[in-house]
């Protein structure tokens, strides 16, 4: 994949290095675009040597080629990290004074910036509205950090660790890649499809606490319901992510819930539905059936007498079936549209597709995401199969084996062909 790394000029420069090389040592072409202000931080020689590649900041170098146009043109991928303040301004309203910000006007390739400043600058209004007009216009924009700044500062705005700001773009891109080329010649695809709506997204596995230090638990990553969030936010869905126990950099554009047991996700999805204006919820959270009867205070010991092979028993009790109350609770106006998933393997008495039918029926949801899971299967990989099913309706459709990106698209897909 070709990427354009710019890079601004903050404190944060320092780190980008590290940025370049992840990306390098994922075998992507980089070409580094710098700001002039960026070299008072990392100077040439440092991007030249990580990149391979030479290194310009002016429009002025390379006429024939044309090159803060093709720049743009040929790249799979702009990130910008660290973005400033002024880089983001310059970015909102179409300034182009240099190499790097006449790129991003002439690039058709996803756009990720990572904001790097102090906090007050952060917070300003105007720095809130240029985030927000970027966005509006399909850039994503990373939650900076909350941390250590220059000097003595601490607070939000600090640039997030360079995986973090990796993991994130090349999510972005995949993301792109999966919805295909973009004409330039004709008009461009409208991926906002989801403006004004509130998406509530579950993720990740509960987990149920036995004691102290243990807990019962699942196997879930969270990765799809994290491609799910990411999705939504890119269509322009204002998104709510309610995250059981996931170890993964949080998604730009959406508003994260943490939560860790079943009856927390009921408790927080309840809260969020009651306060009213939520238009799509999508239950990926694999939520445990059962929790134990009793929670021990001190950590359970095992017995020490010779020959004592005994073992505590754990009674377990029924967890709230969060997704039935859902659509129980929104009774006949049928808002918000709710789509379950269905986590299934498979036994004696049927397949994972007829067990993902009957869930659907018991269920009474709008749209169910079914899939067979297992040790090393589903949970915890980047790719899967999905299956699509319906209440009003025979079909099936199959997504996969795929990419978590792309079965998120399918998913929204499905859902917006299905809103009023």
């Amino acid at each position: 994949m070709r990427v354009v790394l710019g890079v601004a000029g903050g404190i944060a420069a320092y780190k980008a290095a590290l940025v370049l090389r992840l990306l390098t040592e994922a075998g992507h072409q980089v070409t580094v675009v710098p700001t002039e202000a960026a070299l008072h931080f990392v100077g040439v020689a440092t991007w030249e040597a990580l990149s391979g590649a030479p290194v310009s900041t002016q429009v002025w170098d390379d006429i024939p080629s044309v090159r803060h146009v093709r720049l743009g043109q040929e790249a799979d991928l702009v990130l910008v990290a660290p973005a400033t303040a002024d880089l983001m301004a310059r970015a909102a309203h179409g300034l182009a004074d240099d190499l790097l910000t006449t790129t991003l006007l002439a690039t058709h390739a996803p756009v990720v910036l990572a904001p790097a400043m102090h906090t007050e600058m952060w917070l300003h209004p105007a720095t809130v509205a240029n985030v927000a007009l970027l966005r509006e216009r399909g850039v994503t924009v990373i939650e900076p950090a909350c941390g250590r700044l220059t000097g003595t500062d601490s607070g939000p705005g600090r640039l997030p660790e360079p995986e973090a700001i990796v993991h994130e773009a090349l999510t972005v891109a995949a993301g792109a890649a999966a919805r295909g080329p973009v004409d330039a010649s004709g008009p461009q695809p409208d991926h906002l499809d989801l403006a004004g709506r509130h998406v509530v997204v579950s993720a990740g596995g509960t987990r149920e606490p036995l004691d102290p230090v243990r807990f019962l638990g699942n196997r879930s990553s969270g990765k799809q319901g994290y491609a799910v969030a990411q999705e939504a936010a890119r269509r322009g869905a204002r998104v709510t992510l309610i995250c059981a126990n996931v170890a993964l950099p949080v998604p730009a554009g959406c508003d994260v819930v943490p939560v860790e047991s079943a009856l927390d996700l009921h408790r927080e999805m309840n809260a969020i539905v009651a306060r009213g204006g939520v238009d799509v919820i999508v239950m990926t959270a694999a939520v445990a059936d059962f929790r134990p009867a009793h929670y021990a205070e001190q950590k359970i010991k095992k017995t020490h007498g010779e020959g004592d092979e005994s073992a505590p028993v754990v009674e377990l009790v029924r967890n709230p079936d969060i997704l039935a109350g859902l659509v129980q609770d929104r009774g006949v106006a049928g808002t918000p549209y709710i789509v379950g998933f269905a986590a299934e393997t498979g036994d004696e008495t049927g397949d994972v597709l007829s067990h993902a039918r009957a869930k659907l029926t018991r269920k009474g949801c709008d749209l169910l995401v079914a899939n067979k899971v297992g040790i090393s299967q589903t949970f915890g990989q980047d790719t899967s199969t999905v299956h699509l099913l319906w209440p009003y309706s025979e079909e099936t459709r199959t997504i996969g084996p795929t990419d978590k990106s792309r079965i998120a698209i399918a998913i929204w897909d499905a859902v917006v062909a299905d809103l009023p």
